[in-house]
Order: structure tokens, then C-alpha cells, then sequence
């Protein structure tokens, strides 16, 4: 993605989370009266870790969060 898209796309993010967080918090009070609506809440708080994971910097690369293939630990340094 280009650095235009990118920033685009990380404001797009923060508009849907701050527009999804009010529905969240919705949802959980609904959630106590009407059980039903937990897979909804959990729905849009998946959406909501999605995009605020796109808001992120995230300039470290896959090889540096996943564990590695031999099971030795990393060391940093």
C-alpha cells in the first residue's frame, strides 16, 4: 500500500472505531438482558481489535512477533 493509502486507510479505521466503540458499549448492555447479543458485542469488538491493529504501527515485521520454528528463544540485543 502507498503511503496515501496507508494513511487513508489508518483514518478510515479511527472513524469506524470511534463510530463502532458507541454501538459496543450499546451491546453490552443489551448483552445482560438478552444473552443472544454476545455474539454481536464480540463481533464488533473483533472489528474494533482489526482496525485499531491497522491505527497501529506496525513496523515490526511478522518474523519478529511470531515465535520461532525451533522453539529457541529470541534474544534482542
Amino acid at each position: 500500500m502507498s503511503q496515501t493509502n496507508t494513511e487513508r486507510a489508518k483514518l478510515l479505521a479511527q472513524n469506524l472505531v470511534e463510530v463502532l466503540s458507541s454501538y459496543e458499549e450499546e451491546l453490552m448492555l443489551l448483552e445482560r438482558e438478552t444473552p443472544a447479543m454476545g455474539q454481536l458485542r464480540r463481533a464488533v469488538g473483533i472489528t474494533i481489535a482489526e482496525a485499531c491493529f491497522l491505527i497501529s504501527d506496525h513496523t515490526v515485521g511478522q518474523d519478529e512477533w511470531v515465535p520461532p520454528a525451533d522453539g529457541q528463544a529470541r534474544h534482542t540485543g
